[in-house]
């Protein structure tokens, strides 16, 4: 019996260092997992900027060097009040103009409700500032269903090639 006991308690000593370096690797997993989760979110944000910011390059030659259709402008203006986001804040966002017509327009990797909402407030506040009522244009190459929703609800015209 006491043979039997002894081999038992060694294979439960074998048993508990086994589970305790299984933990270990799972931790050090977990902590890998977390870095990758964290380089792939951080990679996608700056793709995400990139294109955005190439996309309002190509829209800008487009439309007003080439074509010379309209005026490209930045409109940037401090709300004071925090109409937009709740909060004091810059505003920042680009008008195409053509005679009376103004155009705001909103370059995303990728387009969500939270967009929408505040390309729309952008633009009630640009008619607030500006004493003309703005179109509201969005494009991205994939848009949320719910933001194009909410973007038809409100009137944002939307140009994105596939809704997810």
């Amino acid at each position: 019996m006491r043979k039997a006991v002894e081999e038992l308690r060694k294979v439960i000593e074998t048993l508990s260092e086994d589970i305790k370096r299984h933990g270990e690797v799972i931790l050090i997993m977990h902590s890998s997992i977390e870095k990758l989760t964290s380089s792939v979110t951080a990679l996608g944000y700056r793709y995400g900027l990139f294109t955005e910011e190439a996309f309002r390059e190509s829209i800008k030659y487009l439309v007003s060097d080439l074509l010379r259709v309209y005026q490209v402008r930045r409109w940037t203006y401090y709300d004071g009040e925090g109409f937009v986001f709740g909060h004091p804040l810059v505003i920042d966002v680009d008008v195409l103009v053509r005679d009376n017509e103004h155009i705001l327009v909103e370059y995303k990797a990728s387009i969500d409700r939270g967009d929408v909402a505040e390309l729309y407030r952008e633009g009630i506040l640009y008619e607030r500032v500006n004493k003309v009522k703005p179109r509201l244009l969005i494009v991205g190459p994939a848009i949320r269903k719910r933001a194009l929703e909410l973007a038809r609800e409100l009137g944002v015209e939307v140009r994105a090639s596939e809704v997810i």
